[in-house]
């Protein structure tokens, strides 16, 4: 299972940002102490091409971005500062997700400790999310004749609005969204299928109405990107669900097992958790990996 990283490259935040930059380089370490991902399967993600990026943005989007011309209201929607960095791990959070495609095609799963920038539109990020590596890398295995239809399955607590603005009315992409009602974006996008959940969802219904819903998602799909946000976590500051770690890996267990299943490629990337101490969301990011090493194994 080749895992591609980038959290050598840090931004530059101001004090008490909420954005938990932190958690990413406490991840690899966990995955690296206790061999979830053993040394020869982590790879450092390299920037991906402006050029590809055009393929889910527009150029005068990227250019904005690229140039460091985003407007002070650019800037506060994206939720970050521009800076030089910025760029820099935005392309590399991309190039990941875009290289371990790749390679989920030839191993059946690969994973980006980084990705699911999900709310990054064509013409604007949001929310955190720069680029869409998702759609990036969707259009790039279509654009190369390797897939002819995908799969997102987001479980991020938040809706994947720009990955369902992106792809509406395509029917070779599948989004679906499962998400709390009444949390951010509160002006959700139409995706394939949302699902959305009441405050304080917890593990029994959350896991039903997932088993409920998959099978219908993974129809015909030739790769599925699976958004394996850790916010629906009880603990988490911005999540309002109330999902304990052993239901987030049930979680991850069912979608690892669907695919398998199926014989579809998964690629894994990291999308959000936000929990208090931030080592509780490492923690729960490392159990997927842990649920894809017991599935594909």
């Amino acid at each position: 299972m080749r895992v591609f990283y980038c959290d050598r490259y840090l931004l530059p935040l101001p004090a008490g940002h909420r954005f938990p930059i932190g958690k990413y380089r406490m991840l690899r370490e966990i995955l690296e102490r206790d061999a979830l991902v053993r040394p020869a399967e982590l790879r450092e993600a390299h920037p991906i091409e402006i050029e590809s990026l055009f393929l889910a943005h527009t150029p005068a989007y990227v250019g904005s971005v690229v140039r460091g011309t985003l407007d002070d209201g650019d800037q506060r929607r994206l939720g970050f500062p521009w800076s030089e960095e910025l760029v820099l791990r935005s392309r590399c959070s991309a190039g990941g997700t875009l290289a371990a495609a790749f390679a989920a095609l030839e191993d059946g799963v690969a994973g980006n400790l980084a990705g699911g920038t999900h709310h990054a539109f064509a013409d604007h990020g949001e929310g955190y999310c720069t680029f869409n590596d998702h759609a990036v890398a969707i259009r790039t295995l279509q654009r190369e004749g390797r897939i002819r239809r995908a799969a997102v399955v987001d479980l991020d607590v938040h809706q994947g609005n720009g990955t369902a603005a992106i792809f509406a009315g395509d029917p070779d992409v599948f989004t679906f969204s499962m998400h709390g009602a009444k949390n951010f974006p509160f002006r959700k996008q139409r995706s394939s299928l949302d699902v959305e959940l009441p405050d304080g969802c917890g593990d029994r219904e959350y896991l039903e109405t997932l088993e409920q819903h998959l099978p219908a998602v993974l129809a015909g799909a030739d790769i599925v990107f699976y958004q394996a946000g850790v916010d629906p976590l009880a603990e988490d500051t911005l999540g309002r669900l109330s999902l304990s770690h052993e239901g987030l890996r049930a979680r991850d267990r069912i979608v690892f097992e669907a695919v398998r299943a199926r014989a579809i490629p998964i690629v894994l990337t990291l999308g959000g958790g936000y929990a208090r101490p931030i080592d509780l969301s490492a923690l729960a990011h490392a159990g997927t990996y842990r649920e894809a090493r017991a599935v594909f194994d």
